[in-house]
């Protein structure tokens, strides 16, 4: 018979995610819309589409073991916040956090408007509603679904993302088929752009942003069952998988759609199933495309949700918003991130569809690369420190993924990293209206890590 006196410990520890959820929470948020419509924008880039490819997957790998290892050492840490707190210092955090944290709630503006396209095509009888009320209506339907805690977030995630990788399975079937019977097919629509660093760097930066979300088992930390070991293998494994069905996916409509007719598609992988399966089936694709971007809506929200909460914990936001309702979720959090995703939405709704996408996209990655970088730098600093075991390979490990973000930055060009800086910048009056005000919190020590020379 279980023990009545453990009884809150196990309910509160049957909440928390373990190595499947998040794994699915890497995987899910990672794979949405992106990839979907991302051969469209790499059409124009020819063979540096893929080499591009390659740098991307090679360098998101490099972040990963990044925040695997940030987690394996800092196990008590708050999450990303914790680690570049505990190393840098709570201004580098607030920043790298706060610019993060913009971005979530615009990345669930960008996921509701382009599942709205889709929603549209596979439901006709939808195009009456105007797309506003759509995307709102999907966003909100999430908001919702994580009101009831983590367990049914996380529930919700490990269901989409199964589901989202059946059209993926069915394009690397068809693609490896038509392979094997027909190998000349990928040689007839070679791209006459020619390999060079300029459309290398740019074609690299454009993919980069379907690869966003590789950190995300990271983020609700302390809702994660035994982080020290579930976080790192959740990340490495949720990162490698996507890489690897993004490489096989991809490669497909570049190689087997002309350049300039997949430039100019709409839905590039229902273009390809007509194409390999027969008109229609295009059309049931779209169905699956809209899973998948549910399922990427469902854990950004989660996951703002719980970045709020961890940031408002440490002072950097509101104390309000680290409130959690009965069901242990982050519910004050969840319904202001709502309503500034709700605006972004409408807002975008003043332009056209891919005008709206395009530019929170590019925001979004921009805003993300400062995390990176502070994470780089973080474990750089655990290296100085004398942080073991095998300390000297910390550097080995921070060293590729403090170069990857240089890469990214110069790549992304001066206007999105102007980006950058300006939403940056724009959370210091926030950090120094909570200070006057006393709200930001010390350092607290789980937020350090383990101490130098300590042993694990």
């Amino acid at each position: 018979m279980q023990d009545q006196g453990n009884t809150t410990g196990d309910t509160q520890a049957g909440r928390k995610l373990g190595f499947w959820m998040c794994t699915a929470l890497v995987v899910g948020n990672t794979i949405g819309i992106g990839i979907f419509m991302l051969p469209a924008s790499l059409a124009p880039y020819g063979h540096n589409a893929m080499f591009g490819w390659v740098i991307t997957v090679l360098g998101c790998v490099a972040m990963a073991r990044v925040f695997a290892r940030l987690a394996r050492d800092m196990p008590a840490a708050d999450g990303p916040y914790g680690y570049i707190r505990g190393t840098l210092g709570e201004i580098p955090a607030f920043v790298a956090m706060w610019s993060y944290w913009v971005s979530l709630w615009i990345t669930n503006a960008a996921i509701s408007i382009g599942v709205v396209g889709y929603l549209d095509t596979v439901f006709p009888a939808l195009q009456g509603i105007p797309p506003a009320l759509q995307a709102l209506a999907l966003l909100w339907l999430f908001v919702m679904v994580n009101l009831l805690g983590v367990r049914t977030g996380g529930r919700v995630q490990v269901v989409t993302t199964v589901l989202k990788l059946l059209p993926m399975l069915a394009v690397a079937v068809l693609g490896v088929s038509l392979l094997v019977t027909s190998p000349s097919s990928y040689t007839q629509h070679a791209s006459p752009m020619a390999v060079g660093l300029h459309p290398l760097m740019a074609a690299s930066t454009i993919a980069l942003f379907a690869m966003l979300g590789f950190e995300s088992a990271t983020v609700p930390a302390d809702r994660v069952k035994d982080p020290g070991r579930t976080i790192p293998r959740a990340t490495i494994v949720g990162t490698l998988v996507t890489a690897g069905i993004y490489l096989l996916v991809s490669a497909i409509p570049l190689l087997l759609i002309p350049a300039t007719e997949l430039a100019a598609s709409k839905a590039p992988f229902a273009d390809l199933l007509d194409r390999l399966a027969g008109p229609g089936y295009g059309r049931v694709l779209a169905l699956f495309v809209i899973v998948s971007g549910l399922g990427a809506l469902n854990g950004w929200v989660l996951l703002v949700g719980e970045l709020t909460r961890t940031i408002a914990n440490n002072g950097g936001l509101p104390s309000m918003l680290a409130h959690s309702n009965r069901h242990g979720a982050p519910a004050r959090a969840l319904l202001v991130t709502g309503v500034l995703a709700s605006a972004m939405v409408l807002m975008n709704y003043s332009k056209s569809l891919v005008q709206g996408f395009t530019f929170i996209t590019t925001v979004v990655t921009a805003a993300n690369l400062p995390l990176y970088l502070c994470c780089a730098v973080a474990l750089m600093v655990l290296w100085k420190r004398g942080q073991r075991p095998a300390g000297s390979d910390l550097m080995v490990l921070a060293i590729p993924g403090l170069a990857y973000v240089v890469f990214a930055f110069i790549g992304l060009g001066h206007e999105p990293f102007l980006w950058a800086i300006a939403l940056a910048a724009a959370g210091l009056p926030v950090y120094g209206f909570l200070r006057m005000r006393g709200a930001a919190t010390p350092l607290r020590s789980g937020d350090a890590g383990p101490l130098p020379n300590q042993k694990h």
